[in-house]
């Protein structure tokens, strides 16, 4: 993966945090797909970086950690 810090205005992204997060404001992520880059910020600072993924890249991080949390159950 290649991760790029995006200096881009994230008002105008739709975000979504994982249904795993705790409703309590822990250590989340929160990712917005966009046309040919998937944004990702950290839920407490959502005026701070953001890094962008190919959708593909994005598509084989999200299938390693499916694998591996099937793996720890």
């Amino acid at each position: 993966m290649n991760p790029k810090q995006i200096t881009a205005d994230s008002r105008s992204l739709r975000w979504f945090k994982s249904s795993y997060s705790g409703s309590g404001g822990g250590d989340c992520v929160e990712v917005a797909p966009a046309p040919g880059t998937v944004h990702v910020r950290d839920s407490k600072d959502r005026q701070g970086p953001m890094l962008g993924f190919s959708h593909a890249e994005w598509s084989a991080f999200v299938a390693y950690a499916r694998r591996a949390h099937r793996n720890d159950v």
